[in-house]
């Protein structure tokens, strides 16, 4: 996989040179949510779909991101079904964190992590668990199972 720039950052930066529904065996699984903001053409179709502002919108997105999950399954493709469990994952990641630390701080300016509050925004703890949801649907998915491990082995 050729990448663009040092890849250490996925927050922002370039995007993989690489279509990974053309080049599905160049994907690489990675830790948790790498390749979110990098990984195309999935990343501009996931994207758009992903908020966590509070309960409804949570649940429209995490429907809406499992709804593509459902068609990457369908088409048997796994980097698509992949990065649709990493958007529901960093939906919750990202709607707990500010569900424990008001506003989202987590880092004090010394850069000490602060203790977190229990809750600091209920309505963030919703949109979270509606995350975490469907988030384990696809962990527990067998096809998931079994489209993971194929890949890995190659």
């Amino acid at each position: 996989m050729i990448v663009v720039g040092d890849g250490s950052d996925d927050s922002g930066g370039p995007e993989y040179d690489t279509d990974f529904r053309e080049n599905p065996d160049e994907y690489e699984i990675g830790r948790g949510e790498e390749g979110v903001f990098k990984v195309e053409p999935y990343k501009s179709e996931l994207l758009p779909l992903w908020s966590y502002k509070e309960e409804e919108s949570a649940r429209e997105s995490a429907e809406a991101i499992y709804e593509r999950y459902e068609k990457y399954r369908e088409n048997d493709e796994f980097p698509g079904m992949d990065m649709a469990r990493k958007y529901l994952q960093m939906g919750y990641t990202r709607a707990m964190r500010y569900a424990k630390y008001s506003g989202g701080t987590k880092y004090g300016d010394d850069g000490e992590e602060l203790e977190p509050e229990q809750w600091a925004d209920e309505e963030k703890r919703e949109a979270a668990l509606v995350f975490e949801e469907y988030w384990e649907r696809v962990r527990e998915d067998e096809r998931y199972r079994n489209a993971k491990e194929r890949h890995r082995d190659q």
